[in-house]
């Protein structure tokens, strides 16, 4: 009995492995939208073609972002480009950048920049960004996630650098506040 079904169990096994490998893979249609993001503070060149934007962002590409600005730190900010190269283009209207701040471990989100798409065919986008406190803490680790219709399909960690509000250390204990306790 054993005899007569091993052959066929064989055979069975060499014919799903000549089917499975003559499946066609994963057409480039159906292949899973994906994403490089490019954190740029440098001024980008004019006349850049999609290969040159997406060269220049590479070598410009910043983990750490300064903030700029003078003044007091509560008026400062984060100013710089974004550069999203996707590998087949999103097809549809709209893109989300969703900012984390990761600094505790757990994420906690910031903030959510919507970039809307004027050409569905195009697979690189170029977006300026400005990251405003009170929203954005200085020396934070972040993270920023790009997700197109709720799906994820790009994460970039960076870091915010920039200087904190500075306290005295000065307490002042004058008569005129012990009376107002008073009364």
């Amino acid at each position: 009995m054993i005899r007569r079904r091993f052959p066929l169990i064989v055979l069975g096994a060499i014919a799903l492995g000549v089917v499975t490998l003559a499946l066609p893979g994963e057409a480039p249609a159906q292949r899973r939208l994906k994403a490089k993001v490019y954190l740029v503070q440098k001024p980008i060149p004019k006349k850049l073609s999609e290969r040159g934007l997406i060269g220049f962002a590479r070598k410009a590409n910043k983990k750490i972002l300064e903030e700029t600005g003078d003044g007091p730190p509560e008026s400062r900010k984060w100013l710089g480009n974004l550069v999203i190269a996707f590998n087949a283009p999103p097809k549809d209207l709209e893109f989300h950048v969703l900012f984390y701040d990761v600094e505790e471990g757990t994420p906690r989100f910031v903030k959510d920049m919507s970039t809307f798409i004027s050409d569905r065919s195009q697979k690189t986008y170029l977006q300026k960004f400005k990251l405003p406190r009170p929203d954005f803490k200085p020396n934070r680790r972040m993270e920023m996630v790009v997700t197109v219709r709720h799906q994820e399909v790009a994460r970039h960690r960076f870091e915010l650098r920039g200087e904190r509000k500075r306290h005295t250390g000065r307490v002042d204990f004058s008569e005129d506040d012990e009376e107002d306790k008073d009364e």
